[in-house]
């Protein structure tokens, strides 16, 4: 299962309310994403969760794809995200923490754990592959983000 299918949406009940609708826990579900693309009655919301909800919609749903929200973009830029926190030194928990104050989401600390370590064994496989290759510009690339993700 991918990790952002262990993101969610905080206060989600309140969030459905202000909207009038109701929207699945995940941040990454279809209807989610349907909402928050199209902006169907964000001006329902208050001003900070609107706020918050927007960003998150210019952050990860702005690409040029013909299927987006599905082209898998928001996803991947998501993933960056998570991997851009742990490279500036913050731990499971506060990469939760931050990311509630960002975009309003949750995720519990030992999926957040799961998947950096994931993230680090499969960085331990493509080093050993560069290796094999002789490729040593990406080993090093590969050996600096190891390095960041492990700190």
């Amino acid at each position: 299962m991918a990790i952002t299918d262990k993101i969610y949406v905080k206060n989600h009940r309140q969030l459905s309310s202000q909207l009038e609708t109701s929207i699945p826990k995940g941040a990454f579900k279809g209807a989610t994403l349907d909402i928050l693309f199209q902006g169907e009655g964000l001006e329902k919301l208050d001003d900070a969760t609107r706020d918050r909800v927007l960003d998150f919609a210019s952050d990860f749903l702005d690409c040029g794809c013909e299927n987006n929200p599905y082209c898998g973009c928001p996803e991947r830029k998501f993933i960056r995200y998570l991997l851009d926190l742990r490279a500036q030194g913050l731990g499971p928990d506060a990469i939760v923490d931050v990311m509630s104050d960002d975009y309003m989401l949750y995720a519990y600390s030992g999926d957040i754990l799961s998947f950096l370590d994931s993230a680090v064994r499969t960085l331990e496989a493509a080093e050993g592959l560069a290796e094999v290759e002789g490729d040593r510009e990406s080993l090093e690339e590969i050996r600096r983000t190891k390095r960041d993700l492990a700190k």
